[in-house]
């Protein structure tokens, strides 16, 4: 039977922190005195105090009307943050689903608003539908920005109602544990006009009611799906999405029809709980690429598993391409020891003819067939990314088997500006460094192409092996080239 508070603290995980400390103090609540008894804070202008109040916790953002009569009307004007979280643990209310929906009732009616963030992630609302109605028509009417709401239940069958599409001001919506809005009902004239980040954590949706909701988010820039219930297609047709990342989660088909600012196309976990009984294995799925002149960022891709079809042609000499040229990075898992998924590698890799930094998840192999050696790897046209853009290779979870040792050689021999070699070795496989050496061996005879690349070892930090290393908060950070690397322990 299902733990459902195990699941809940998943889903946890994946929602938005808090803008606003769990312990920050009052600025005055320890000191006795000032010095020279000049208060310089209450000199600043009312949008700076604003700003204070607003990243305090909402018993103490409260309590500084008390602090000076400079103060007092500043709470009630102030955009509000309210973290139901915090009432609970301040003691604001007790953990009663009723006692917590009529505290958050009178706070957001008193509040004039605006209302600058809202989590309400402690409360079973199946018992207090009409709430969630009045809650969402009090958001929408004092121009709620942030919103997270997570509905403790399962399993998920309450609905969330269409009442959602009113808070046209949101710029961040991340929705838990519930069944996306029928948007059959919807006008169509509803829109997000302003949301940047959209996050569907653990929700049930209908392919048409996903599709809406993307419809009408014309400025959407992040698109999260993390443990949809449900096998949706996922058609993205979208002039200002940048990133997109699925985890957990099983999507029939990704069609990137059109999407030209998008950078990043993210997956993990994909398919590993909803795995079919034809012995055990994951039922395939469809990666379709269109229009995405700016995709530099694309994984964890599965040969075998995923079928992936580039629509968009390129001219190549004069010659037409079905190929990305704007990826830089990619990932892929393998299972080394399945000889039919390993024949897809090169295709995959064909590709992505300007591919700089590779990232090579190997999966324990569930049904092994056949060795793969160096020769392998040599047969088939060439791969134009090895040969001639390849900087970086992250091989993460090596257990030391040739097959995997003749990838790597491979890479060396091929490689020309290869300049970083860097090898996870999985947890347990080895007692010293040398017996990960002596398993390299192979690597030292081989004839390198380039004559400056380092070869790097470092200890993965999973026990027994492990999914991909992922963050998906890195991934949103523009600023992360890379959210794939982490800080690593010299093996």
């Amino acid at each position: 039977m299902l733990d459902v508070s195990v699941f809940i603290y998943a889903v946890h995980h994946y929602i938005p922190t808090p803008p606003v400390s769990f312990a920050a103090p009052l600025a005055f609540s320890g000191a006795s005195w000032v010095p020279d008894g000049i208060d310089r804070i209450s000199r600043l202008p009312d949008d700076v105090l604003c700003n204070i109040i607003s990243r305090l916790p909402p018993k103490d953002a409260a309590r500084t009307a008390a602090i000076a009569s400079r103060w007092r009307p500043l709470w009630r004007s102030a955009p509000l943050v309210l973290v139901v979280s915090l009432l609970l643990l301040q003691g604001r209310a007790s953990a009663a689903p009723r006692a917590v929906t009529a505290v958050v009732t009178r706070i957001l009616a008193a509040h004039p608003g605006p209302f600058r963030c809202v989590h309400l992630t402690c409360s079973n609302m199946d018992e207090h539908r009409n709430e969630l109605e009045l809650w969402l028509l009090l958001l929408a009417a004092k121009g709620i920005q942030e919103l997270t709401f997570l509905n403790h239940r399962w399993p998920i069958n309450l609905r969330l109602p269409a009442t959602l599409f009113s808070c046209a001001s949101l710029t961040r919506l991340y929705l838990g544990v519930w069944r996306l809005p029928d948007t059959a009902a919807v006008p169509r004239s509803a829109i997000f006009l302003n949301l940047r980040e959209l996050g569907l954590c653990f929700d049930v949706m209908e392919e048409r009611d996903l599709a809406f909701m993307l419809e009408r988010s014309p400025v959407l820039e992040i698109l999260t799906i993390i443990g949809s219930q449900s096998g949706v297609r996922l058609r993205l047709v979208s002039h200002s999405l940048r990133c997109v990342q699925l985890g957990i989660t099983r999507l029939e088909d990704i069609d990137v029809v059109d999407a030209p600012r998008l950078e990043r196309l993210l997956q993990w976990d994909v398919g590993q709980h909803h795995v079919s009984k034809n012995r055990g294995k994951k039922p395939s799925s469809r990666i379709k690429i269109g229009n995405a002149p700016n995709l530099r960022l694309l994984g964890y891709l599965e040969p075998g598993d995923n079928e992936i079809e580039i629509r968009h042609s390129v001219i190549v000499a004069g010659t037409k391409e079905n190929i990305v040229p704007s990826v830089k990075i990619m990932a892929i898992q393998v299972q080394f020891g399945v000889r039919n998924a390993l024949k897809k590698v090169p295709g995959y890799l064909r590709c992505f003819p300007n591919l700089e930094t590779l990232h090579v998840q190997s999966r324990r192999d569930v049904e092994p067939a056949g060795k793969v050696n160096f020769k392998f790897w040599q047969e088939g046209d060439p791969i134009k990314c090895v040969l001639q853009t390849m900087k970086k290779v992250f091989f993460h979870e090596f257990r030391g088997s040739r097959s995997k040792v003749a990838f790597l050689k491979f890479v060396a021999e091929k490689a020309k500006v290869l300049e970083k070699m860097v090898i996870l070795v999985a947890s347990g496989c080895f007692s010293s460094r040398v017996d990960v050496k002596a398993k390299l061996k192979p690597l030292t005879s081989a004839k390198w192409n380039s004559k400056v690349c380092k070869v790097e070892l470092f200890q993965s930090p999973f026990i027994e092996g492990g999914d991909p290393y992922f963050s998906h908060r890195l991934a949103t950070d523009f600023s992360c080239p890379d959210p794939t690397i982490r800080e690593l322990s010299v093996f």
